[in-house]
């Protein structure tokens, strides 16, 4: 169906109105003028005046409010220039603010209370006539506000609809930008570091160099994998995309062993009721959301800590239970300088150094923070911690970061049924011991 164009559509709107007004004027003529005797001349310019009445209807959008005083006074001698005056006070009710509209509603009624004190009799033509009137000039200031009214409500349902589609575009693109960074910062980080490695030990055994390209490969077909999977979801209609397969709270030891064939030493205390499930949360096995955000939070804090403290030892802590929710800690050193003979022992296997560290360790400027000095570090643009904050809170629980004795820990409280319940540890519950320096909570 073709859509008119905003002009066209006002012109025919403009023409319809000038009609109507005409055909009203016209209808109720004889019963207006009725009992009244005038010559021709003066009919003429009734009528006259009411077709310029009419014509004026053409100027009511750039001049509603005096094409209405005008009309209104033309009324005053023209019976004819009702109807024109009934689509000029409407338009003035429907466009103008209510302010406008008052004053000029007050003017349109002047003569009433004139009419009233004169006690005009009830078996009068004329008094009919003049009720009739003053109820069309109030309905159609009644119908004008309503349509002003309505209209307003209408702009306000479009702009929240604008502004939710905005959101939920905005939402969207996060949640993309979430994924991809969760999907592949893990595996590029291995890849990145290894190969850097490589390029600065070319004198290592080639049985390590092997395991370190084995590493490599491995890293970057995981990596073009989970791309090509989240691409082709991307690429399908909204309703044809599968879901895509979430990690669990079981999946965090294979994140790890992956992590320690990178040449990482981690230790893994799981004490949270094991099992989870893909929907909701049964007595022993928590939400899956909760699950998710846990594997998260993990693979986070190893790719951290694989980026900025090479060869520093890592914990990882998952405990917790449905009474008091899920607790996910990853601790380990705060980076310092590399010592001197850690770099000259050559490679082990897994990418482990012989005398301590790892291949990334070996790098120049291995640990060193985001946008530290060119050619050191895996770089990053810290949003990582960002992103778990999100998604911590979006499964109602809590995450802190920062150095605390000597530590960097990353530790965070999830409800277990994926919901926040009365039993939501304080603050200090969360935060891992006293001597706190810098932690953040989110």
């Amino acid at each position: 169906m073709t859509r008119l164009r905003p002009a066209t559509r006002d012109r025919l709107a403009d023409l319809g109105c000038f009609l109507l007004a005409a055909a009203f004027s016209v209808a109720t003529a004889e019963d207006a003028l009725d009992g009244r005797r005038l010559s021709e001349t003066v009919l003429f310019a009734d009528q006259l005046a009411g077709g310029l009445a009419c014509a004026a209807l053409f100027l009511r959008r750039r001049w509603p409010v005096q094409v209405a005083v005008a009309l209104v006074v033309t009324g005053s001698l023209s019976h004819f220039a009702a109807g024109p005056i009934m689509v000029a006070l409407f338009t003035v009710a429907a466009h103008r603010p209510p302010r406008v509209t008052g004053w000029v509603a007050a003017f349109t009624a002047l003569p009433l209370p004139v009419f009233l004190l004169g006690r005009p009799a009830l078996d009068v033509p004329g008094t009919a006539s003049a009720f009739t009137y003053f109820a069309l000039v109030a309905g159609a200031f009644g119908w004008g506000l309503y349509v002003r009214s309505r209209g307003r409500l209408i702009a306000g349902l479009r702009e929240r609809a604008d502004r939710a589609a905005e959101e939920a575009r905005r939402q969207v693109r996060e949640e993309i930008a979430r994924e991809m960074h969760d999907v592949l910062a893990h595996r590029l980080s291995l890849l990145s570091v290894h190969a850097g490695a490589l390029e600065f030990r070319p004198d290592a055994p080639a049985e390590d160099v092997r395991r370190a390209s084995g590493i490599i490969r491995d890293a970057a077909y995981q990596a073009l994998e989970d791309l090509r999977e989240i691409i082709g979801v991307l690429r399908l209609p909204s309703g044809d995309a599968p879901e895509r397969p979430q990690p669990t709270l079981d999946d965090i030891p294979r994140l790890v062993e992956e992590s320690r064939e990178a040449g990482m030493r981690v230790e893994v205390d799981m004490r949270a009721v094991a099992g989870t499930s893909a929907g909701a949360s049964a007595e022993g096995s928590p939400a899956a959301v909760t699950g998710r955000t846990a594997y998260r939070i993990v693979q986070e804090g190893l790719t951290n800590a694989r980026k900025h403290a090479p060869g520093a030892d890592v914990t990882v802590t998952v405990e917790g239970g449905p009474d008091t929710g899920l607790v996910v800690e990853v601790r380990n050193a705060v980076p310092v300088a590399v010592a001197a003979g850690a770099l000259q022992g050559g490679v082990l296997p897994g990418g482990v150094l012989r005398g301590g560290g790892t291949l990334g360790a070996a790098l120049p400027g291995a640990g060193a923070s985001d946008g530290g000095a060119p050619g050191g570090g895996v770089p990053g643009a810290g949003q990582g911690l960002t992103g778990l904050a999100e998604r911590a809170r979006l499964a109602d629980g809590r995450l802190e970061h920062g150095r605390a004795d000597g530590e960097f820990r990353l530790r965070a409280w999830l409800p277990w049924d994926g919901r926040r319940t009365p039993s939501l540890p304080p603050r200090g519950a969360v935060g891992g011991g006293g001597g706190a320096e810098g932690v953040r909570v989110v």
